[in-house]
Formats: C-alpha cells, sequence, structure tokens
C-alpha cells in the first residue's frame, strides 16, 4: 500500500502535536510537584474508574495531615507526644479500599445535613421533603449516599498562610431528598499546630444545610478514650430519645453524666450514659456566629492536646459507641471506644425543631462556618 505525500504530511503533524502535548503536560506535572508544598499522590480508583488523590499538608510546627478528595476524609494526623515522639492520633485508613467498603465516616465531610433528621421527613415553605434513610427510621449525616461518599473536586490554592486544599462539589437539587442545587467549597488549611476547617455554600431554593468534619481522635495513637480528660464550654445539651432524636429540651448539664465544664476523664461517668456519650452539646458564648474556644481534649499518658474553636453554636460529642473490633489499621483495631468526635455543629434535628437555632440557607445567603482543631502537648 502506498502512502501519498499529503497523508505523511497529516501523520507527521498529528505526531508532532501530540509529542508537544504530552510534553506540556509533562511539564506542567513537573511544575506542580516543584512549586507546590502540599505533596499529592493516587490514593486508588473509584468503581467507574476515576481518581481519588491523597494530599500531604505539614507545617513546621511538626503537624501532618493526610486529606484524600474521596470523601473530603482526613485519613491521617501525625503529631508529637511530650517526649517528641511522632505518632498518628486519627482513626481511619491507608487505602481507598477500605474506605469503599464502608466505614463509620472516619474523617468525612459531612452533608447536606450533620447528624440526624426524625424520620427523615421536614415540612420547609409550605412542602414536606422525603430524603433518604439510613439509620433506622432516620436520615444521618445525609443519607445514603452523603458528601462521604462522593469525589470532590481538588485544588491546591494560595492564601495568606501559605497552600491550602481547596474542595468542591455540587450537589443537585433533590439529591437525597434535598431540595435546591447546592455549590459547596471547603478549604484545609495547616497553619503551625492549627488545622483550620473553613466552609462556604450557596444555593438557589431554601434548603437545610449543616456542614462538619467526622474526624475520630485517639491522642494515644492506641487503646481507648476512656483515660483522656475533657473540658467542654457548655453548661447545656439536647438529650435525646431512644433513637438518638433530640427531644426538643435544652438541659443543664449540673449534676449530670454531660458535665464537662472542668476536665474529667471520659471514662468517669460514661456508664451512666446509656452505652456513651452521642450528644449535642450547646455552646456557651456571647456573639452567634464568633469563632470561640469551646473544648480541650488531653490525654496524659503521651501529653498530647487537643483544642477545637469553632463559630457553631453546638458540638456532638461521639465515644465511639458502635466501633465493635470488626475494622484495624496496622495494628490498632478499633474496638468500642478507639476514638472520640468533636463534630462542630448545628443541632440534630433542627429542621423539626422550632426553638432550635436555624440551618435553612435561603437563596442570595452564603453559609459560612470555621472550626479550628489545635495540636499540642501538655506544658
Amino acid at each position: 500500500m502506498k502512502t501519498s505525500v499529503a497523508t505523511t504530511f497529516l501523520i507527521v503533524t498529528i505526531s508532532a502535536i501530540s509529542l508537544f502535548t504530552s510534553c506540556k503536560n509533562q511539564s506542567a506535572q513537573e511544575q506542580q510537584e516543584t512549586e507546590n508544598s502540599i505533596k499529592t499522590e493516587l490514593f486508588g480508583l473509584m468503581p467507574k474508574g476515576d481518581s481519588a488523590f491523597l494530599y500531604t499538608l505539614e507545617s513546621e510546627a511538626g503537624i501532618t495531615v493526610k486529606i484524600t478528595n474521596f470523601g473530603g476524609i482526613v485519613t491521617e494526623i501525625h503529631t508529637t507526644d511530650k517526649e517528641g515522639n511522632p505518632g498518628n492520633i486519627a482513626l481511619g485508613f491507608d487505602n481507598l479500599e477500605q474506605y469503599l467498603a464502608g466505614h463509620p465516616n472516619f474523617g468525612a465531610l459531612i452533608g447536606r445535613f450533620g447528624n440526624r433528621i426524625a424520620k427523615g421527613t421536614f415540612d420547609l415553605n409550605g412542602e414536606t421533603y422525603n430524603l433518604a434513610i439510613n439509620n433506622g427510621p432516620n436520615t444521618l449525616h445525609g443519607g445514603i449516599i452523603g458528601f462521604d461518599d462522593v469525589l470532590w473536586e481538588p485544588k491546591i490554592v494560595e492564601t495568606k498562610n501559605g497552600e491550602a486544599l481547596q474542595l468542591k462539589y455540587f450537589s443537585e437539587d433533590m439529591e437525597e431528598g434535598y431540595p435546591g442545587n447546592l455549590d459547596v467549597t471547603v478549604l484545609y488549611e495547616l497553619v503551625g499546630k492549627d488545622l483550620e476547617i473553613s466552609y462556604w455554600a450557596t444555593t438557589d431554593k431554601a434548603t437545610p444545610v449543616n456542614l462538619t468534619n467526622h474526624s475520630y481522635f485517639n491522642l494515644a495513637g492506641e487503646g481507648t478514650i476512656l483515660d483522656h480528660e475533657l473540658e467542654l464550654k457548655a453548661s447545656h445539651y439536647t438529650p435525646v430519645d431512644e433513637e438518638l432524636i433530640p427531644t426538643g429540651e435544652i438541659a443543664p448539664v449540673e449534676g449530670t453524666p454531660f458535665d464537662f465544664t472542668a476536665p474529667k476523664p471520659i471514662g468517669r461517668d460514661i456508664e451512666e450514659t446509656n452505652g456513651g456519650y452521642d450528644h449535642n452539646f450547646v455552646i456557651s458564648r456571647e456573639k452567634s456566629d464568633s469563632l470561640v474556644w469551646i473544648a480541650k481534649l488531653t490525654d496524659p499518658k503521651t501529653g498530647r492536646t487537643l483544642e477545637v474553636l469553632t463559630m457553631e453554636p453546638g458540638v456532638q460529642f461521639y465515644t465511639g459507641n458502635f466501633l465493635d473490633g470488626s475494622l484495624s489499621s496496622g495494628d490498632f483495631t478499633y474496638v468500642k471506644h478507639a476514638g472520640l468526635c468533636l463534630e462542630t455543629q448545628h443541632f440534630p434535628d433542627s429542621p423539626n425543631q422550632p426553638n432550635f437555632p436555624s440551618t435553612i440557607l435561603e437563596p442570595g445567603e452564603k453559609y459560612y462556618t470555621k472550626t479550628v482543631y489545635r495540636f499540642d502537648t501538655m506544658k
């Protein structure tokens, strides 16, 4: 078969374009790896072949945080103990496959609505909305496929503090039953000893929004958290029924097992709580939307501490009551109480509780909130 001059010219031209494009892409990738202090690597492939990536943030204070754009999950947090020994203090896995197999929201971004909505239904502007049911008769953490189960669009951005990881997700109207198209942006910044998490959202239709992060902490990196000491800036909490739905009451913690206004070991009164803590605490604050200190967690054994600051009115204190030893990472088996969560939030079931702070985002409004996790050691 003979090849014409025109055909030969076309083949050469296409090859040259392909080579140029390949070199250009390779150069851009090499430039990114050179210029970005945030390390990026492939974490694994999703069932449909999409790539999930792992991002490593490091600070001059010796803190290392790893985050994947699958579910916005914080997979690891490495800090040093009082002797200067590094260790991972976050429950999670080192591979995508274990996350895809199912897990109790380890380290994940939660939405549209963190925590429970009773019977998976609420009324808004004269309409009744029925949500995906995934927790007994109720909706938990956004539904069957919440923000913890999707790939977020990642981008390394420059801020006043240096580089940060930006994640974006577009939640379509009626996704999991929620009204309105919701644009969500989350920014992870590691600044010195602080992991700062900022959240933004806009909608084209009124919808409930309650975003949070579901990291499980164990400052010892092993065993349980029952010997950890906790202080909460909360004089009240919201009691719950047998399905962990708030009764609507805002009750004082004084004289109850829920009083953490002074530091105390988590295990001291836990047997009086019917299985462990899984309750929303009402933050004592003067301004409704200011960033305030709300909690301090201490492990006397390692000397590690964790402080929490937030703009949210509440925090869900959860002691890993449903961990049963079926999950593990390395030598750490996640038994009951192997980790705890301090999920900054608006109150559970707020769309059905008129006396709770509103979680309804209206068109034209901009949702914004920020939480800071501060890692240190005892002085």
